[in-house]
């Protein structure tokens, strides 16, 4: 369907409501910064990395998202846990609305991507999947 079709606007006047709202959780944002990306509304997914940006974990040359209030892991020598399916989900998502981008991405976000992808291939268990099924 076109973006002129009255269900996708309708849809994206739906999504724009949501991201107007005062408090919206790091996944929510996480999503909707990819559906404005690919809808091509720039200023919508601009804002929303921008506010993603400062909620961004940045650890060990890598950058990722969580969720808020979550306990802080401890650091245990020979042992990496794996982030939760959600974690490696909007961090997915923040990754796409980066790499969605019309025009092309800039030389910054780009490199900003690739910190993002450096974390989410650490999440990669023995056999090259996910604990995520998106």
């Amino acid at each position: 369907l076109s973006f002129q079709h009255s269900v996708v606007r309708n849809a994206l006047f739906c999504l724009e409501t949501a991201a107007n709202e005062k408090e919206n959780h790091v996944y929510t944002k996480a999503l909707l910064a990819y559906a404005f990306a690919l809808a091509g509304n720039r200023e919508k997914r601009k804002a929303l990395l921008d506010s993603l940006e400062k909620e961004a974990v940045r650890k060990d040359g890598s950058v990722h998202w969580q969720r808020p209030g979550k306990e802080p892991e401890a650091d245990l020598p020979y042992y990496r846990r794996r982030a939760p399916s959600a974690e490696v989900e909007m961090t997915a998502y923040v990754l796409l609305a980066h790499l969605t981008s019309q025009p092309a991405p800039a030389q910054e976000e780009l490199a900003f991507a690739s910190l993002i992808a450096r974390w989410i291939s650490s999440q990669q268990n023995p056999n090259g999947g996910f604990s995520s099924t998106q």
